[in-house]
């Protein structure tokens, strides 16, 4: 009885914190996270910028092969390898319609680090749980740079 007692009165009292959660948030200069001192992480952080901002954002997958090598390997289940399957992906499974590029990026950025050729950018990504509730957590996508362009991609996607 006495064991009882501890776990009802541990959940009463740890239950709410178990269930809390912080939100995440955007940084508040996105394009300051673009930068690097280092030359060459600073050319990898801008190929991921434009693949971000001109293909993912805009729209302008006709841009594709200024970012993605023609083998571009990518690792998220619901989408096939290759620059060409992305793009077909992108234009006529998903029917992106081009916009605007716009001045700067876009998007609920958290972070990006750059080590070596990979580039990660963390963002914000908004879901609801089983009640509908709504909350925050974070969504990465990792791209590989080799010769100036993305060769690989991983994202935490699941498949559909």
């Amino acid at each position: 009885m006495k064991g009882t007692l501890v776990l009802v009165l541990l959940a009463v009292l740890c239950g709410p914190s178990l269930q809390a959660q912080e939100p995440v948030v955007p940084a508040r200069d996105v394009e300051a996270l673009f930068k690097s001192a280092d030359p060459q992480l600073q050319a990898n952080k801008m190929v991921v910028y434009h693949i971000l901002r001109d293909l993912l954002h805009a729209g302008h997958w006709e841009l594709a092969d200024k970012y993605l090598t023609e083998r571009y390997l990518q690792h998220n289940p619901n989408v096939p390898s290759g620059r060409n399957s992305v793009v077909t992906f992108f234009t006529q499974v998903a029917k992106v319609t081009p916009q605007p590029i716009p001045q700067k990026i876009e998007g609920p950025i958290v972070a990006v680090t750059a080590e070596g050729d990979l580039v990660t950018v963390l963002m914000v990504a908004e879901r609801k749980d089983k009640a509908g509730k709504a909350y925050t957590t974070t969504w990465f996508d990792t791209w590989r740079i080799k010769d100036g362009k993305a060769d690989e991609h991983w994202d935490c996607a699941l498949r559909d």
